[in-house]
């Protein structure tokens, strides 16, 4: 290694023998002769605790660096190699790239002393194809980054190797591993509120998983929880998160929005950030809630507890790749007749997943591209390894060229065969990525935001308990209810989720203008990867309320042409 740079809370490490703090970063470091330990960000974890793994640093135990609860990154070094990882979920991620002989890392690509030039051909196929099948590549040509899971060891005369760190310990079902989570749950919530020493921020949607975090959080300081609602938002979230104020005698702030905080605004003042996040259309909602909060010690949040406490139906697909098919189809059909739809579609797509594979899905996807037709397939129809999308269908030529190329690498690529697995590892990733592209809007207005959801602890306790476990029929994330048995039965049993669908149909009406001149200058459309006049008709469609299927697509989209542009008044970015 010629050297490491980490920020974003930020050290600098050279060799791993000196330590540079910055401000407001707590940084450690236990050494013992040449073997040397540096843990940075958000971790209890004593000097005797630190000390006590220089074993495992000598003997190349890697994962045991990454058993504290909080959220942090880790540099070790037993003299001879070196070893740099963040956490499982990737919101401290490690970005690295060639160096001379050697290898060059850091945790954030402008801080790796090259050129950041953004790699449009993967961002045209993400937008096609989704994310998670490029987990080891960044938004910039020659940088790579370390996936959740993986940590990167670095040898003298040796390539970088991504070594596995998931460590998880698979628990036999619900039951057995439910009292662990909730455990290693509330520690993750009420670890932080204490060494806070007063008054804590908190989302309060009234969803589950920031209810759910409000009331551990309430069980061990004062809270200030903080609402968004406007006229197109849930009603009864709304309901949800005044009863969980009252409930925990929590401090609720209600921010009321106009039609000036709808998404796709992108303010002038906005941050850019070093990648494109969805969050980034929701700026303007963002200032105006969290505004009572802002300087308090922390923000907690429930980002990632869909992950965690839940699963997707490629757990059922995991049952056909077991030959367990006949408990596949119980289940497809009482989860059809539990929502009122017909099973059908989704089981042929179940067992389309499962008979063609990863590898083989990622080709025919490919095929598709070169030779047509695209249809958008819907998320309804069931599970996939590889969903071509509407950002498929406004791919040009050369677009849907290089993106099928990039498939049929990644179809080469080494990833979980099994379904459940891949899922839930390509979900936990993308939310890491997005609270990570959060971070320079969560600095601009001034809050400390924490996922304990997202800890390395709590997520190797949630995905220790099979996803087929974690997949309720009848009752709405089960692990949470049996983790967590005295959160009232009033929260528990709610089965619904808001949408805000229509509040983002509302901001593509009002912003259209804009967003029609966003997409015709970007990049992607300029390089010839992106039709955009099939991109401004599907918005002018779905601003019209005419097709809400698209709306998820052309969120990313629009996302990604203004972060490629640089821009952060968007009011100006038809000069731009």
């Amino acid at each position: 290694m010629t050297g490491g740079t980490t920020t974003g809370g930020g050290i600098e490490i050279e060799g791993l023998r000196g330590v540079r703090r910055a401000l407001a970063t707590r940084v450690r470091t236990a050494c013992e002769g040449l073997v040397t330990l540096a843990v940075a960000g958000d971790c209890p974890a004593t000097e005797q605790e630190l000390r006590g793994v220089l074993p495992a640093v000598r003997a190349g135990r890697w994962a045991e660096l990454t058993r504290w609860p909080g959220s942090y990154w880790v540099a070790a070094s037993d003299g001879r190699q070196h070893f740099i990882c963040g956490d499982l979920a990737g919101i401290r991620t490690v970005y690295y790239t060639p160096a001379g002989e050697g290898t060059v890392w850091a945790s954030e690509p402008r801080l790796l002393g090259r050129p950041l030039v953004p790699d449009l051909p993967l961002l045209a196929a993400r937008l096609a194809a989704g994310e998670q099948h490029w987990p080891h590549r960044s938004p910039y040509e020659q940088i790579r980054q370390v996936p959740g899971g993986f940590g990167l060891l670095l040898a003298p005369e040796a390539p970088p190797q991504l070594v596995d760190i998931a460590d998880i310990e698979p628990a036999g079902e619900l039951r057995e591993g439910a009292e662990h989570f909730g455990r290693i749950l509330s520690d993750a919530v009420q670890y932080r509120v204490r060494a806070a020493g007063g008054l804590v921020g908190a989302d309060l949607s009234g969803g589950l998983d920031s209810s759910a975090a409000v009331v551990l959080a309430a069980a061990a300081g004062e809270v200030h929880a903080v609402t968004y609602t406007d006229g197109y938002t849930s009603g009864e979230d709304m309901a949800f998160a005044a009863r969980v104020a009252e409930h925990t005698a929590a401090r609720h702030t209600i921010a009321t929005g106009s039609d000036e905080q709808l998404p796709f605004g992108f303010p002038a003042g906005q941050p850019t950030g070093a990648e494109p996040v969805l969050e980034a259309a929701m700026y303007a909602m963002d200032t105006a809630y969290l505004r009572p909060v802002r300087g308090l010690p922390l923000h907690l949040t429930g980002h990632g507890g869909d992950v965690v406490l839940d699963a997707s139906s490629s757990c059922w697909v995991r049952l056909l790749q077991d030959g367990r098919r006949r408990e596949a189809h119980r289940q497809v059909v009482a989860y059809a007749r539990l929502r009122n739809t017909a099973p059908g579609p989704y089981w042929k797509a179940l067992k389309q997943a499962a008979g063609a594979g990863r590898a083989g899905t990622l080709e025919q996807a490919a095929t598709t591209l070169e030779h047509g037709p695209i249809t958008p397939q819907a998320a309804v129809g069931g599970w996939s390894w590889c969903r071509l999308g509407a950002g498929a269908s406004w791919l040009t030529a050369e677009g849907r060229h290089e993106v099928a190329a990039l498939l049929r690498q990644a179809a080469r690529n080494r990833q979980p065969e099994h379904a459940d697995e891949f899922d839930q590892w390509a979900a936990l990733r993308s939310v890491g990525a997005s609270a990570r592209g959060w971070a320079p809007y969560a600095e601009t207005l001034g809050v400390t935001p924490v996922y304990p959801y997202l800890d390395n602890e709590v997520v190797r306790a949630a995905f220790a308990v099979p996803a087929l476990a974690r997949r309720g029929l009848v009752t709405y994330k089960p692990l949470l209810r049996a983790a967590l048995p005295a959160l009232p039965d009033w929260l528990t049993s709610r089965r619904s989720k808001g949408s805000f669908t229509a509040q983002r149909i509302a901001g593509l009406a009002r912003h259209q203008g804009l967003l029609d001149k966003l997409i015709t200058s970007s990049p992607l459309t300029a390089g010839g990867l992106i039709d955009s006049a099939a991109v401004r008709a599907a918005l002018a469609q779905a601003a019209r309320g005419q097709s809400s299927t698209v709306i998820a697509d052309l969120h990313q989209v629009i996302v990604t042409c203004w972060w490629l542009t640089g821009q952060t008044a968007g009011k100006e970015v038809a000069a731009c």
